[in-house]
């Protein structure tokens, strides 16, 4: 598979598994509502987001979140279909990366624009102290940073390997 397939594949699936659950979540629940999956572990906790990982900026003004939020989405995924085009074919764990970064970042930004915040759903928790609730596309956006950071901490293992052969 070539790199545009690497990167359009996995992207739009992601993308399509981001939307279909939250339409999923929006249309079956009411906001606040809880599904138990694993007593004291694990539940589908309807929730919305106005900020970002953690709630950042959620205290900001609608309209500063919303531009500042959609300015950061448009400069990320010109840089990431930037990268994409100048990337070598081998590349694929850097574009796997990039897809799954680039899916999340787009599901989140049509949450934002269809509600100006983002739907939440996935409630992890031990007894009363939970884990920030997060979705599909937070999960994709971590899941490619990680294959990110492996990629690089390998091309640095490998260029400290070549500059200094024993």
């Amino acid at each position: 598979m070539n790199k545009y397939g690497v990167f359009a594949i996995p992207a739009a699936g992601i993308l399509a598994l981001d939307q279909l659950t939250k339409y999923w979540i929006d249309s079956s629940m009411a906001i606040h509502d809880t599904i138990t999956v694993l007593s004291g572990f694990f539940s589908i906790t309807y929730v919305r987001n106005p900020g970002a990982a953690f709630g950042f900026l959620a205290d900001a003004s609608p309209m500063f979140r919303y531009a500042f939020f959609a300015a950061v989405n448009v400069v990320a995924i010109v840089l990431i279909l930037s990268y994409i085009r100048k990337a070598g074919e081998k590349e694929s764990r850097m574009i796997l990366g990039l897809s799954l970064i680039m899916a999340g970042a787009v599901g989140n930004l049509i949450d934002r624009i269809r509600f100006g915040e983002v739907v939440d759903f996935l409630d992890f928790y031990i007894g009363s102290v939970h884990w920030p609730a997060f979705n599909v596309a937070d999960s994709s956006i971590t899941v490619g940073a990680f294959f990110l950071i492996w990629e690089l901490w390998k091309r640095g293992k490998e260029s400290r390997r070549l500059s200094n052969p024993t």
